[in-house]
């Protein structure tokens, strides 16, 4: 092990590791395993004044702040845009030395770019970028912004501004690493590196499964779950519609979780078409979610048709960690479903084409053995290349 860093990772929310573990809570506990000095500062929109905690190891400075989850979009940016001054002012008033080796910053969201300029000046430490969200281009391909107007010119300059300021920036992809070189050919392109979605391979516990089946109407239930935001980059209506067209299979059941702008669209749409085989559960504690995953059959992935850059969805770690077979409907940029055929651990179609997604369900639905070996191979995946010390390795190595 090299010497010791000092390290500070700019978050939006960080919830408490001691109660539920994340894709950062699991990297940055991972570098306070490995003896680095970790302090986190993210934002608190129910708390009151700036306050220290000690968590799990972890030093985390919470910040109040306006409203960031669950608001309309307006609210929503203005308290992102806010979040560096807020930021800024929390760290002066509790006097913490800006002397860090590493500042570490996640997309989304871009805001906080301001906030990880300002420390890399005053503690003249490398900045690394974990790339998650390649924006504001996603909020043209989801026509939420006009592409070259106003507002995207101001987010793209930030977004230039933030890959030249970078040390090392971490893709979830191949498809990432490059299109962020096509589209930035003033970017040095040895700062870009493959550093892939991670999570904790936790032992699974025992689960009461006809108990769980029981309290969530799952009783001999072949069930197809997802589990996650449910915005506009889900398209969720391309599952609806393979719903809506697998109404003659019995006891084949769409179970979504989660939250998100387009849930009570998507509540609606499940109602107006009558559908008995698709049930929703707004965001569930982690331990009963799990047990829903635990016992369902597929996990399902949906992206919209409409992006241009190559998206990776996280909620597939949570698929592979119980060793369920992954079913996608994904747009044709995104290298999700090449990859999963490289792994061997799913089955997918491009988004829209509902005969095709049905094909694919049906495959899995009839072959329990092929769910079982698709499903193996994406757990035996995860502990060899995504867990916690593989993604700290990479970063380790870049800093």
């Amino acid at each position: 092990m090299g010497e010791v860093k000092k390290v500070i990772f700019i978050a939006l929310g960080f919830p408490n590791p001691e109660k539920r573990r994340f894709l950062y809570s699991n990297l940055m506990l991972e570098f306070s395993k490995m003896g680095h000095d970790v302090f986190v500062i993210a934002a608190d929109d129910e708390g009151k004044q700036s306050k220290i905690y000690h968590e799990s190891g972890l030093k985390i400075l919470r910040v109040p702040s306006l409203k960031l989850f669950g608001t309309g979009n307006l609210i929503k940016g203005f308290s992102n845009l806010l979040l560096p001054y807020l930021y800024k002012r929390a760290l002066r008033r509790h006097k913490i030395p800006l002397d860090f080796d590493v500042i570490i910053m996640p997309t989304p969201p871009i805001t906080l770019i301001d906030v990880a300029f300002w420390l890399k000046k005053k503690s003249k430490g490398k900045l690394y970028l974990i790339l998650r969200d390649i924006f504001p281009q996603n909020a043209v391909d989801l026509k939420m912004m006009k592409p070259n107007g106003f507002i995207h010119s101001f987010f793209r300059k930030k977004e230039i501004k933030l890959y030249k300021a970078c040390d090392s920036i971490g893709c979830m992809s191949p498809a990432n690493v490059e299109y962020v070189k096509k589209h930035n050919p003033y970017l040095d392109p040895s700062k870009l590196h493959l550093l892939p979605n991670w999570a904790d391979p936790q032992e699974i516990v025992e689960v009461d499964v006809e108990a769980t089946r029981q309290k969530y109407g799952l009783q001999n239930k072949f069930i197809a779950i997802f589990g996650g935001n449910m915005g506009l980059p889900q398209k969720l209506e391309n599952i609806i519609e393979l719903a809506k067209n697998c109404q003659e299979i019995k006891n084949l059941v769409f179970f979504l979780v989660g939250k998100g702008t387009e849930q009570k669209r998507i509540a609606k749409m499940v109602s107006d078409l009558n559908l008995n085989n698709v049930i929703m559960k707004d965001l569930l504690p982690k331990k009963e979610y799990n047990d829903i995953v635990l016992l369902s059959d597929i996990g399902l992935i949906s992206l919209s048709e409409d992006f241009t850059i190559p998206n990776y969805p996280s909620k597939v770690l949570s698929y592979y960690q119980f060793k369920k077979p992954v079913l996608a409907s994904v747009d044709l940029n995104t290298d999700f479903g090449r990859m999963q055929e490289e792994i061997g651990c799913g089955l997918w179609s491009e988004a829209g084409d509902t005969a095709s997604l049905k094909k694919n369900l049906l495959k899995l639905y009839n072959d329990k053995k092929l769910r079982d070996r698709l499903g193996q191979n994406g757990y035996d995946y995860m502990v060899n290349n995504l867990t916690p010390a593989h993604a700290f390795d990479i970063v380790y190595e870049h800093i």
